[in-house]
């Protein structure tokens, strides 16, 4: 198997970085989520088991389409398309979680079953294209089939420590410095910035 083009010391970096970010902002989002459903659904194990089943099915056919789609002319372009679609998917987050939420609550009083459909609604779109990142960035690190397993152990080792990282950081820090939304906000933020730099540097032939 080889790769499109042999990237850069810096390309290979970015992959990385990309990689711990999605895992990141993965976390970030789920732990924000319990919040965002509290108010209308609370914050019992139905709650947070809905929220967690809702993020790994997304996440799951999220990895086996970014899959996928890294066999069609992968390029560090398109993986920042995939990190903007993420990013941008997760804007509708904020104002469908009031009264939209309080509408769903109303419709489907038990909780177990409401809350699963909210943290469908709300989170997994976004988590679906958070999941293509690492699989594509497989793709686009791997020169070789001798390199193949290292570089995917690397590439999921990257992710999740970026996954660790923005559990510990959010739950432990960022709630008692930042309103939410901030946070939210923050994330989206730094994931846009982050997509039009990759794009960026494949116009630099990376």
């Amino acid at each position: 198997m080889k790769a499109p083009q042999l990237l850069s010391g810096r390309a290979v970096a970015l992959c990385y970085l990309v990689a711990f970010w999605s895992g990141f902002f993965v976390m970030g989002v789920e732990l924000l989520g319990g919040r965002l459903l509290a108010p209308n659904f609370g914050s019992s194990i139905y709650v947070w088991g809905a929220l967690i089943t809702i993020f790994m099915l997304s996440l799951s056919l999220g990895y086996l389409a970014g899959g996928r789609y890294s066999q069609r002319n992968p390029s560090l372009a398109k993986l920042g398309m995939l990190l903007a679609a993420a990013a941008l998917t997760t804007l509708p987050v904020l104002p469908l979680s009031g009264s939209t939420l309080e509408d769903l609550a109303i419709a489907i009083p038990d909780p177990r079953f409401g809350s699963l459909a909210a943290a469908a609604l709300l989170f997994f779109v976004p988590t679906f294209f958070a999941g293509m990142v690492s699989p594509y960035c497989v793709r686009l690190l791997v020169d070789s089939e001798e390199s193949s397993g290292r570089r995917a152990g690397q590439l999921y080792f990257v992710s999740t420590f970026g996954s660790a990282a923005g559990t510990i950081l959010t739950s432990f820090y960022l709630v008692l410095w930042l309103e939410l939304n901030t946070i939210i906000l923050s994330m989206i933020g730094i994931s846009s910035v982050l997509a039009v730099f990759t794009g960026v540097m494949q116009g630099k032939k990376a």
